[in-house]
């Protein structure tokens, strides 16, 4: 039996508000508590948004277990935490119970911007999860996922995916991860062109944002073309499940400006103002089992289905339908 890893820091503060990397940081956060932990398999995991929770509860939370077990509290949507809130985490942080690991995500602004500068005094370690707005950033992104892969790429080819991709991070992770599998890793400018031809015609958003709106006809249509023109599973997936859960997050936090709300749910105005029409059509439970259809599509497009093309046309269906 080999010896546990290092224990990690009790704190960490994951600032920033891309969806991706703060979802990677999360993951590897708790990733390295299981690895030092003599309850790995078992590891408690709980996750909550910091301005819901009482200071009864989050005692409750803290209290230490009578098996001395390793837990994870991970903190969301630090930003707009109440006076009392704020007050309640930035305790717990000062010192955390041991055993315990917090884990706060905070997007940098809101009305709790303050606490960012108090939480790095604390010795929070801080994972950057900023958007990635230049070119460059992009280009690095790009770079470190086909790294990940093990594959090198020319600079060529890395701006090749991002013109044939885009700028969203789901889908340029994704289309790294399957042209170097497809190719084994033998990826030039030339194969990623093919790969992506027509991907600019009919995007897997475009499936996606008509799936949510209840277009069962168009999106339905919209499917065969993407498929018939190559679009990748895993990306038909991945933009199906980022309209599912835009719509999710949008409609659980009420009608409001979409410019003020934007930096609270760390999303452009566009796309919330997008989102609050769309969330009409859906309730909670419409909405929690759409959640569970893109989940499963998940799986299964990463090997859970015999016949992906088919799960990829069920999943799309039946979000259509679920809208009301």
């Amino acid at each position: 039996m080999s010896p546990a890893s290092p224990a990690p820091a009790q704190l960490h503060l994951v600032l920033g508000d891309e969806e991706l990397l703060v979802e990677r940081a999360v993951a590897a956060i708790v990733a390295a508590v299981r690895a030092s932990s003599t309850n790995a398999e078992e590891l408690p995991v709980t996750r909550l948004r910091a301005g819901d929770v009482s200071v009864a509860e989050f005692a409750e939370l803290l209290s230490p277990s009578l098996f001395a077990e390793d837990r994870v509290i991970v903190l969301e949507a630090a930003a707009e935490a109440g006076k009392d809130s704020v007050a309640l985490v930035q305790g717990a942080a000062a010192a955390p119970p041991e055993g315990f690991v917090l884990v706060i995500l905070h997007s940098g602004g809101g009305r709790a911007k303050a606490m960012v500068g108090a939480l790095q005094k604390s010795g929070a370690v801080v994972h950057e999860c900023a958007k990635l707005t230049k070119q460059g950033e992009r280009a690095d992104f790009v770079r470190g996922e086909f790294r990940a892969a093990g594959v090198r790429v020319s600079p060529e080819v890395i701006q090749t995916v991002i013109d044939a991709v885009g700028s969203d991070l789901r889908e340029l992770a994704a289309a790294c991860s399957q042209l170097a599998a497809d190719t084994g890793g033998m990826i030039d400018a030339a194969a990623v062109q093919k790969y992506y031809t027509g991907k600019a015609e009919v995007s897997g958003f475009d499936v996606a944002e008509l799936a949510v709106s209840g277009d069962r006809t168009g999106a339905m249509e919209a499917l065969r073309w993407a498929m018939l023109r190559g679009v990748p599973h895993v990306l038909l997936a991945d933009a199906l499940a980022d309209a599912v859960h835009t719509v999710a997050r949008v409609g659980s936090a009420g009608r409001g400006d979409p410019f003020r709300m934007a930096s609270e749910l760390g999303m452009p105005p566009w796309k919330i103002k997008k989102a609050q029409g769309q969330a009409r059509g859906w309730g909670s439970e419409s909405i929690g089992e759409a959640l569970g259809v893109v989940a499963q599509l998940n799986a299964d497009v990463k090997g859970a289905a015999a016949d992906p093309d088919h799960a990829v046309e069920y999943a799309v269906r039946r979000v259509a339908e679920l809208y009301r």
